[in-house]
């Protein structure tokens, strides 16, 4: 389903209950950051191997979309409330990283690209 479309479902859902009055951004960003900490809770005292099976458990999974959704519809509120277009900000975001990270120096390494020798 295209971003605009769960963009424009996300606000009928919000408009349809008077909610836009209590969505300044500070608490849109607060909102946000909330659930991405829901999501790290689920992560909470399990090591990269039972982390990795939630993804195949039906009930694991289905707990990390969850969270994976209500970040993705708290992101767009923001979004929509700041004035941003998410498709375009993410393409340029894109460019940026591709410009910070060329593939010759940054391929299989986890170096932050401040660390990459200059030339």
């Amino acid at each position: 389903m295209p971003l605009d479309e769960i963009r424009h479902a996300v606000l009928q859902f919000r408009d349809a209950r008077d909610w836009s009055r209590f969505h300044t951004l500070r608490n849109l960003i607060v909102s946000l950051n909330l659930e991405a900490a829901e999501l790290l809770e689920l992560t909470q005292w399990k090591n990269d191997e039972e982390v990795a099976a939630m993804s195949v458990d039906a009930k694991g999974s289905e707990a990390l979309g969850d969270e994976c959704a209500d970040i993705l519809i708290y992101l767009i509120l923001l979004a929509e409330k700041a004035g941003i277009d998410l498709g375009k900000a993410t393409w340029a975001k894109i460019g940026k990283n591709a410009l910070k990270y060329p593939v010759e120096k940054s391929r299989g390494s986890s170096r932050k690209y401040t660390e990459f020798k200059q030339d």
